[in-house]
């Protein structure tokens, strides 16, 4: 029998983690763990990558009792890998050159038929030959590299969410910069890590299916998906340190520890207080709140 990969936690190492993140971090956690997985922890750091950052993210997880299995691995370590498959890509003919800015796709997103933020393959044909005057593009800017999709939606099974179907578009692989785009290394680095249970916040659904195809167009096996509610604000927005105390360190200047932080999110998922280990043993995928966590003011004091 093969035994079971791993699951995982994936912050981008940008300032600490709120209270939503930690909400994640811990279902994935709890996810993994109920089925004899490894739990993993990965660093995205090929965004945005704030001073000591990483190293808070780690503590803020570790106190409120999420261990992990192997040293964290970031993706700024793992540009080889990403150069390999960007690789494979151009050799299959499947990455072309784009020119276009982001104002440029928003404002062909609102030509008649166009998917909402998808790109509508403006430069999906540009001729090597054309100058940039005949193109009428502006080439005098490094292109990004964008895959030359051969469908238009993918479907996707999530164990939350059951069948899924998003569209697909010519999503970019690198960046204009020259820096592998996200949805690139996220396939690569689960598939090298061996991770086949991806447990995420539901705002990250619509963008599966383009990463499942990739993942198949590259010879891989797509993980198990579950997607959770997010934490919202009073407001219905996704929570953010801007909405006042709501990191491990605003909460404790309040007089809320770790442990208490912990036992809230713990209830917020219907599940009993005290420790990870008291949550694992009653946790049921099954019985997870399927509507957001509405984070009132009052809840956090």
């Amino acid at each position: 029998m093969n035994s079971p990969g791993a699951g995982r936690f994936a912050p981008s190492p940008s300032g600490e983690l709120h209270v939503g993140n930690l909400r994640t971090a811990m279902l994935a956690w709890l996810f993994a763990r109920s089925t004899s997985r490894e739990f993993l922890v990965r660093i995205e750091d090929l965004d945005r990558s704030r001073a000591g950052a990483e190293a808070a993210q780690l503590a803020e997880l570790a106190a409120v009792g999420i261990d992990w299995d192997h040293e964290p691995v970031r993706q700024s370590d793992r540009l080889p890998l990403y150069r390999q498959a960007i690789g494979s890509l151009q050799a299959a003919g499947l990455l072309y050159e784009c020119y276009c800015t982001r104002r440029d796709i928003a404002e062909a997103a609102t030509a008649p038929h166009s998917l909402p933020g998808s790109y509508p393959g403006t430069c999906r044909n540009l001729s090597k030959a054309a100058t940039p005057e005949q193109d009428g593009q502006r080439h005098d800017r490094p292109p990004a590299l964008r895959l030359r999709s051969e469908v238009t939606s993918w479907t996707i099974e999530d164990q939350l969410q059951g069948s899924y179907t998003g569209p697909v578009d010519d999503l970019v692989i690198v960046r204009s910069d020259g820096v592998p785009a996200y949805n690139l290394a996220v396939v690569i680095d689960d598939a090298a890590q061996g991770i086949d249970q991806v447990v995420r916040g539901d705002d990250l659904l619509s963008s599966t299916p383009r990463q499942a195809y990739l993942a198949g167009l590259l010879g891989l096996t797509p993980p198990r998906y579950a997607h959770v509610p997010l934490a919202l604000n009073k407001d219905g927005r996704r929570l953010a340190k801007r909405d006042g105390a709501v990191t491990l360190e605003s909460l404790a200047g309040k007089g809320l520890g770790p442990e208490l932080v912990r036992d809230l999110i713990l209830r917020s998922a219907g599940l009993p207080a005290g420790t990870l280990a008291g949550a694992l043993e009653a946790f049921d995928p099954a019985g997870l709140p399927r509507e957001a966590w509405v984070v009132e003011p009052g809840e956090l004091s």
